[in-house]
């Protein structure tokens, strides 16, 4: 739970970090799932699974394996074909489902709580061991922009926050988020590395790095510009990017699959399967690969702003 200044904190300037929020257990199912996954990789492309999942990481990134879409727990923004991989296991839905997490998620947007389907997990390498022009903003460094720019126009006046979870520590030296406060009203974005704030639109004179301990959690206003620093330490920086919305309210992304991750309303219609959950990105993959493609995003490159 979030205590009266936290609150009045994150209504002051949108932006608020909250250490130890997800508990020891969470951290260690995910880690777990995920090494599974990393063993998947590294065995169907002949090669031996260190049990180190950083290493084993490093190793796919290193001998050019393709790993992002295969861990990420959304389908992509490009392309969906009928194989294209993505992740869904108990570990993450109990991750986005966690009594402490919702509570702090409640404190912010009221009991009638929906896991938004913009989400992502960030798995950043080294910035040494990024290939030349490999600019994938899931992997190297993420562009200045704004969340509530991201989703689509229906959104733009749903209660939505972004909870950001970090896996391991995140510092400034192994890229952790950097915030712009204070910023209530959308600015024009390009389409660029990814969906970014306009050369010149953005004033970043004062903004702030948002270092946190492994399971602690960033949380960001819609409207709060952002960015992630490369990643300039030894080691990976890890961390889950989530949003939360109202429920009933659109979520940016309607093709996508939402969930009731909370009601007080109406308890019944909370999600306590992972396998539902799963299920509803498979029958969404399936529905997607068969249709024409669904542009996730609302700017355009000739726009005024983009020249």
């Amino acid at each position: 739970m979030l205590n009266r200044d936290q609150v009045e904190e994150f209504r002051a300037t949108g932006v608020l970090v909250v250490e130890d929020v997800l508990p020891d257990s969470v951290l260690a199912a995910v880690k777990s799932e995920y090494q599974n996954l990393a063993n998947g990789l590294l065995e169907g492309n002949a090669m031996t699974p260190s049990g180190d999942f950083e290493a084993d990481l490093l190793a796919l990134h290193r001998a050019g394996i393709d790993w992002f879409q295969t861990m990420d727990i959304s389908l992509p923004g490009d392309r969906i074909k009928a194989d294209t991989p993505f992740h869904i296991g108990p570990a993450v839905f109990d991750m986005l489902t966690a009594p402490e997490l919702l509570d702090v998620v409640q404190c912010l947007i009221g009991p009638e709580i929906s896991s938004t389907p913009i989400q992502h997990v960030r798995i950043k390498p080294p910035v040494a061991d990024l290939a030349d022009g490999e600019v994938r903003a899931h992997v190297g460094g993420t562009d200045w922009h704004q969340d509530r720019g991201v989703a689509l126009e229906e959104a733009d006046d749903t209660q939505m926050i972004t909870v950001w979870i970090a896996i391991t520590d995140a510092t400034p030296e192994n890229g952790c988020l950097t915030a712009v406060p204070r910023v209530s009203e959308m600015l024009p974005h390009c389409p660029m590395r990814q969906t970014t704030i306009a050369p010149g639109a953005l004033d970043t004179s004062t903004a702030m790095p948002l270092p946190v301990g492994a399971g602690g959690v960033v949380i960001l206003d819609p409207y709060i510009p952002h960015a992630a620093l490369d990643n300039r330490s030894d080691g990976i920086r890890w961390s889950f990017d989530l949003r939360y919305h109202v429920t009933g309210q659109p979520s940016g992304r309607a093709h996508f699959p939402e969930f009731v991750a909370r009601s007080v309303a109406a308890p019944e219609t909370a999600l306590s399967d992972w396998r539902a959950w799963k299920d509803m990105w498979t029958d969404t993959r399936a529905r997607l690969a068969d249709a024409p493609h669904i542009e996730q995003h609302r700017w355009q490159a000739d726009a005024p702003a983009c020249a």
